[in-house]
C-alpha cells in the first residue's frame, strides 16, 4: 500500500468489467492495477504488492480456482473476492473451500462489492504487508523487514530487504532492473541505477549467499536482470 490508499489487483480479461471497476474503485479512492491473464496477474503480483485480489475464474491462460489456491500458498492472508458469472452452488462452495473470501457473481451492484471490499480491509490482518512469506530457504517478514535464511537471521538495510523480497514474491521469474528501480527507488532514481542494483545485489548475496562467488538463490539473467530460485541447482 501506498500513503494509505488500498491497492486492489483486478484478474479479469473482460475489457468492459474492468472499465466499470476502475472508473468506481478509483472514484471511491482505491489505487487499480488490472491483469487479463494469469501471467500478467503474477508479474504484478510481485511488483505491486495489492491489498486485496478481484478474481475472475474463467482467464485465458487458466482457471481462478487453481489461481486462488496459488495466492493462498503464497500469500495466506492476502484478501481474495472470486467474481465471476459461474453461479452453481458448487461452484461457490469450491471457490470457499480453495480459499476464496468472499463469492461475488457478476452481473454485480456496485454498491455491494464496494460494501464486500472494505469489509475484507477492514477484516484483521489483511494486508501484504503482514505476510510471512517463506520460499525454499528464504522466510520474509514482510511487517518487520526482517529475514531468516537457512534459519538464520539475515542483517539485510532496508533496500536489500525490498529487493529481495521483489526477487522472492517474482515465483522464478525474471525480475529487471528497470522493475527493481521503479519498486525500490519510489520517488527518486539514483544515478547510474544500473550499475547501483547489481552493487546492492552483490551486497545482498554476501548475505544470504553460501558462496556468493557462485550463487544458488539470486540467478544473474544476463543483460536483464535477476531471479530468485528456490532450490539449488
Amino acid at each position: 500500500m501506498q500513503d494509505n490508499i488500498p491497492v486492489i489487483l483486478v484478474i479479469d480479461d473482460d475489457p468492459d468489467i474492468l472499465m466499470v471497476l476502475r472508473a468506481n474503485l478509483e472514484m471511491h479512492g482505491f489505487e487499480l492495477h488490472t491483469a487479463e491473464s494469469l501471467t500478467s496477474a503474477r508479474e504484478l503480483l510481485a511488483q505491486f504488492p495489492p491489498d486485496l485480489v478481484l478474481l475472475d475464474l474463467m482467464l485465458p491462460d487458466g482457471d481462478g480456482m487453481d489461481f486462488c489456491c496459488y495466492i493462498k500458498t503464497r500469500f495466506s492472508q492476502l484478501p481474495v473476492i472470486m467474481l465471476t458469472a459461474r453461479d452453481k452452488l458448487a461452484d461457490k462452495v469450491e471457490g470457499l473451500e480453495l480459499g476464496a473470501d468472499d463469492y461475488v457473481v457478476k452481473p454485480f451492484e456496485m454498491p455491494e462489492l464496494l460494501a464486500r471490499i472494505r469489509a475484507r480491509l477492514r477484516s484483521g490482518a489483511t494486508e501484504q504487508s503482514l505476510q510471512i512469506i517463506s520460499a525454499g530457504e528464504v522466510e520474509l517478514d514482510m511487517l518487520n523487514h526482517t529475514a531468516r535464511v537457512r534459519g538464520q537471521d539475515a542483517r539485510l538495510t532496508p533496500k536489500q530487504f525490498d529487493i529481495l523480497a521483489q526477487l522472492v514474491q517474482s515465483d522464478g521469474n525474471l525480475v529487471t532492473r528497470n522493475q527493481i528501480r521503479d519498486r525500490v527507488w519510489k520517488e527518486s532514481k539514483p544515478y547510474s541505477w544500473s550499475r547501483v542494483i547489481d552493487v546492492h545485489i552483490q551486497h545482498l548475496r554476501q548475505k544470504i549467499e553460501i558462496d556468493p562467488a557462485s550463487p544458488q538463490l539470486i540467478i544473474t539473467v544476463a543483460g536483464r536482470g535477476y531471479r530468485f530460485q528456490e532450490t539449488s541447482r
